[in-house]
C-alpha cells in the first residue's frame, strides 16, 4: 500500500477540519506566561489540555471524520509512539469503529494504558519495524484502514487547526516554535500561520540526542544519524520521514536544538509558574524559547502534550533527569 504524497495543507482545507472538530473537541486556551524577558513575550498554546491530554486528537479526529463510512468498516490502525495512538483510540471509540495501534514496547506506559482504556488494541513490533511503517516502506497488512500519523492529509490539516486558533487569538504574532518527532504537527502548524501571517518565523524543535532536522539542513539533504538515549520518546530519531520532509522544509525558517537539561528546567517551570504537567517533548518549546537567540517578540510555544509517566514526572519535579 502506497500513501499519497504530502503536501502543505491548504487555508480552506485547515478551516474546514476546524468545522468538523468543532462540534467534538474545545478550543485549547492560549497562555500569556510573564518570564521577565524584555524581548520575549511569551504565549503557551495548551494542547495538555484536550480530551487525551495532547494535540494528536485533533489529527486523528479529523482522518477519521474525513473518511466514508465503508472506508472505515474493517476498523482504523495508526503507528505511534504513544500520543497519535492514544489520539486514535479517543476519536475510535467516539465513532464506534474498532481501532488498533502499532507501538514499540516500551513507548510511555501512561499512554499503553490510555489506548487500551478506550478500548484500542495494542500490537507492539520493534523500533526498526515502527520506522517502516511510519515511512511507508512497509505494510502491517492488517484489514483495518492504516492511516500514517504524520504524511496522512487529513492528518496535516488537523494539525493545522492549532495553528489557525494561535492566529485568530494573537494576530502579531512572530515567531512559532513546535517539538518535531514526524513532521506533521510542525507542518501543519507553520502553514496555517504563514499562510495568516507570513511574516511570522517557524521552528522545528528537537532534541539534541536526536536531532536529524538539524542535521538534514546542515547537510542539505536527509541523514541518517547516530542517537543516544533520551527520556523523550515523541520527538527525534535516526532520520526524517522522506514523504513529508520536502513539504517541512518549505515551512520551517531553522531548528533549535535543546538539552535535556533544558527541557527537564522547561518542565519544572511550567509547574511553578502555571501547574501545567508537560511531558518532555511538550516542554521542548518552552526550553527552546528560552535557550536560543532565534525566538523574539510574540512568541507561541506549542506544549503538545502532558502524557508522562508519574514516576518520570516525579525525578523532574525533585531536579533530575528520568532515565531513557
Amino acid at each position: 500500500m502506497s500513501f499519497a504524497p504530502p503536501r502543505p495543507p491548504t487555508l480552506d482545507e485547515i478551516a474546514a477540519a476546524r468545522d468538523r472538530l468543532s462540534a467534538w473537541l474545545p478550543r485549547t486556551p492560549l497562555l500569556s506566561v510573564d518570564l521577565g524577558r524584555a524581548d520575549q513575550h511569551i504565549f503557551l498554546k495548551l494542547e495538555t489540555l484536550s480530551p487525551i491530554g495532547a494535540f494528536k486528537v485533533r489529527p486523528a479526529l479529523n482522518a477519521l471524520l474525513s473518511r466514508d463510512a465503508d472506508t472505515l468498516r474493517h476498523g482504523v490502525a495508526t503507528v505511534s509512539s504513544g500520543n497519535m495512538a492514544y489520539g486514535m483510540a479517543w476519536a475510535a471509540r467516539a465513532l464506534g469503529i474498532p481501532m488498533a495501534a502499532y507501538m514499540y514496547a516500551d513507548a510511555p506506559q501512561t499512554k499503553i494504558d490510555g489506548v487500551r482504556r478506550l478500548g484500542g488494541d495494542v500490537r507492539f513490533v520493534s523500533h526498526e519495524t515502527w520506522w517502516r511503517y511510519i515511512t511507508g516502506a512497509e505494510h502491517p497488512g492488517a484489514s483495518e484502514l492504516l492511516i500514517n500519523p504524520v504524511t496522512d492529509q487529513a492528518v496535516l490539516a488537523g494539525n493545522g487547526t492549532i495553528g489557525l486558533e494561535i492566529v485568530e487569538d494573537l494576530p502579531a504574532i512572530d515567531c512559532v516554535l513546535t517539538p518535531y518527532g514526524g513532521g506533521g504537527m510542525t507542518t501543519g502548524v507553520a502553514a496555517a500561520v504563514k499562510s495568516l501571517r507570513p511574516q511570522a518565523r517557524a521552528f522545528a524543535v528537537e532534541d539534541e540526542n536526536a536531532a536529524p532536522v538539524t542535521a538534514a539542513l546542515a547537510a542539505g539533504r536527509i541523514v541518517e544519524i547516530e542517537t543516544r538515549p533520551s527520556f523523550i520518546k515523541s520527538i527525534g530519531g535516526p532520520s526524517l520521514v522522506p514523504g513529508l520532509w520536502p513539504v517541512a522544509k518549505q515551512l520551517i525558517d531553522g531548528a533549535v536544538t535543546v538539552s535535556l537539561e533544558q527541557v527537564t528546567e522547561a518542565m519544572r517551570l511550567l509547574f511553578s509558574k502555571a501547574k501545567i504537567v508537560a511531558e518532555g517533548a511538550g516542554a521542548a518549546s518552552l526550553a527552546a524559547a528560552l535557550g536560543s537567540g532565534y525566538a523574539t517578540g510574540n512568541i507561541v510555544c506549542v506544549i503538545s502534550g502532558g502524557n508522562i509517566d508519574a514516576g518520570a514526572y516525579s525525578q523532574v519535579l525533585a531536579g533530575g533527569i528520568p532515565v531513557a
